[in-house]
């Protein structure tokens, strides 16, 4: 996962709204409605973020706001059952604060109920003098990062505990950008983060290459069912206007012939660019390491037919690219009510063929697009653009758009390790599976399986089932103290083990012909609530009650408050929140001593 740097800590406000359930074809349930605020909405939103603020110094004791400190606010949920949540992130004397973001939650009358926040301590560094120079900094980042460097920014970190005065960098590369931060007295690099996420760790992609493995799926797997997707001719009816919404047809790699949306831009012209999901659009990065999609060759015909199933057509990692993209976001606003991966309404974009024999994909919050590799030719031998690979990926960006959660190190070969780490893998595995459970292609079985169609050995990635099945990354089952250092992706487990047995219940089960069978940790039954409910309860503890550093046991805690939102405290999906946590070792009796 990656870590963004922070721009600019002014931002627009997005009032988000909630329901107790879920809509959608996939969900049954009552709309969530996260929409976009009227006037009056927008007034209301600031009298909440007053309140909020207002409450935060009052509650200094708590929040650990201090003297010094600004708080900005970067998102305002109203929930219809009268909960305020308004998350910050902080200044301190002029300085962004890292690892100072908090939620601040109010009841109906906008009075103060608590707080959920990311450093346990005020955030004032002991000196404000800095002994190295913008410049030295710079120096030292770009050494670290093996890279060009921009302007070093004098902040705070607070993370880990800390309150040091520090200089933020971004560094770039060729392996693209870096954020590193350099402490403005001692010198020393306290950490060094790329700032795109790859689906695939170095770490991963060693242990492939020691086992000798390629991976080389089956494409052009013919027609999927109807349901995928409405396809066209490349005729909508008559216009006399241009640029119109025409209906097309995307002939992909890995999910047979799929309906996409596209842009008439005059008469038998046409793009791959969706107008009725705000101008979402794939480009061909055409081998270019670009990180600026404006530079992306657009994909243009005169049939409205992408691709033709082989990877010898240009088109047909575009067209499995935007057909996941576009399902992905209709994923998230028919269950969530979320418009766009910001909740902005703005377009999600992609870029195929980025790069020269690269064996990956990414999300990358430089460009706010997706970059999709083709592959080395050698152990991955096609373009990584199967649904749940972009519906993972999509996710870090939501994640990013809300909790921020960080690792807490980063090795010199790009690996990442700590629990807040591991939970954004986790989420973006959760939430990836469901974009297949939405998106009902029948060339690509829904399943509780991650990179299934990747052609490996072991016949997927990852598995929320029973997680440590994935040998390939050592993922684990169960929580432990060991965990809260392990690299993300094999830390991941416990929590994606925690949602299915949520979700699914414990045991053996086939779904859609998929077999899977759940163990726990105390060989205690969990029967399940339910896929809806189980997916209602983590979206809403990501975005209600998750910060940066938000462990597995916060975690807990998160999805029991959204749960108790949600169903009431004394709920079978309450009840069924603390076990699932108990099941894989997360408990009220064993939270570590830090928290």
């Amino acid at each position: 996962m990656r870590r963004p740097h922070i721009r600019s800590v002014a931002v627009a406000i997005a009032v988000t709204t909630a329901a107790t359930g879920l809509a959608g074809t996939a969900f049954a349930g009552s709309s969530t409605g996260a929409e976009r605020p009227t006037a009056a909405a927008t007034t209301n939103a600031t009298a909440v973020v007053e309140a909020a603020r207002t409450a935060a110094f009052a509650h200094a004791s708590a929040t650990a706001v201090s003297q010094g400190d600004e708080l900005h606010a970067q998102d305002v949920m109203l929930d219809p059952e009268g909960a305020r949540h308004v998350r910050f992130v902080r200044t301190h004397d002029g300085m962004p604060v890292l690892g100072g973001d908090l939620i601040v939650h109010l009841d109906h009358k906008l009075s103060y109920t608590g707080v959920t926040r990311a450093a346990g301590h005020a955030v004032k560094p002991a000196t404000t003098q800095a002994k190295l120079t913008a410049d030295q900094a710079a120096d030292k980042a770009a050494q670290a990062a093996k890279g060009d460097a921009g302007t070093a920014q004098l902040v705070v970190d607070a993370r880990d505990g800390s309150s040091a005065l520090a200089y933020q960098v971004t560094v770039t590369g060729q392996d693209g950008s870096h954020t590193v931060v350099v402490d403005a007295v001692t010198g020393k690099v306290r950490s060094n983060t790329p700032d795109s996420d790859e689906f695939l760790s170095p770490k991963l992609l060693e242990s492939l290459r020691k086992h000798g493995e390629t991976a080389d799926p089956a494409t052009g797997i013919g027609s999927a069912s109807g349901e995928s997707g409405l396809l066209g001719s490349g005729v909508s009816g008559a216009t006399t206007s241009y640029p119109s919404a025409a209906k097309g047809t995307g002939k992909t790699l890995f999910v047979g012939s799929v309906g996409l949306t596209t842009t008439q831009t005059s008469r038998g012209h046409y793009q791959l660019k969706d107008p009725s999901r705000y101008g979402t659009e794939t480009r061909d990065a055409k081998g270019s390491t670009t990180e600026r999609f404006g530079s992306g060759a657009k994909f243009t015909s005169t049939t409205n037919v992408w691709g033709n199933g082989t990877t010898a057509n240009r088109a047909s990692a575009a067209a499995d690219a935007q057909y996941g993209i576009t399902k992905t976001l209709d994923f998230y606003k028919a269950t969530f009510g979320r418009k766009g991966i910001a909740n902005n309404s703005k377009a999600a974009q992609g870029m195929v063929h980025w790069g020269k024999k690269v064996a990956n994909a990414f999300w990358d919050p430089t460009c706010n697009c997706m970059l999709y590799g083709d592959g080395d030719g050698q152990m991955f031998k096609k373009p990584l653009v199967v649904l749940d690979v972009t519906g993972h990926e999509l996710t870090h960006g939501v994640v990013d758009a809300t909790a921020k959660l960080e690792p807490t190190y980063v090795d010199p070969d790009g690996n990442q390790f700590g629990e807040p780490g591991a939970l954004n893998e986790s989420l973006a595995d959760i939430f990836g599976s469901n974009v297949e459970f939405y998106a009902k292609n029948a060339k690509d079985t829904p399943d509780y399986l991650i990179g299934e169609k990747l052609g490996l050995a072991q016949k997927f990635l990852r598995r929320l089932d029973h997680p440590s099945l994935d040998k390939l990354e050592g993922t684990i089952d169960y929580w432990a103290p060991r965990v809260h250092d392990a690299e993300v992706h094999a830390g991941s487990g416990v929590s994606s083990h925690a949602y299915y047995l949520l979700a699914e219940g414990s045991g053996k089960k086939t779904i859609n012909g998929v077999n899977y069978d759940s163990p726990t940790y105390n060989h205690a039954t969990v029967k399940g609530i339910g896929r809806t409910k189980a997916t209602a309860i983590f979206y809403r503890a990501l975005t209600r009650y998750m910060v940066s550093t938000t462990d597995f046991h916060d975690a807990r805690v998160a999805t029991l408050k959204a749960a108790k939102d949600l169903y009431g405290a004394n709920s079978t999906e309450y009840k069924t929140v603390d076990k699932a946590w108990a099941a894989v070792n997360v408990t009220a009796a064993n939270t570590p001593s830090h928290h």
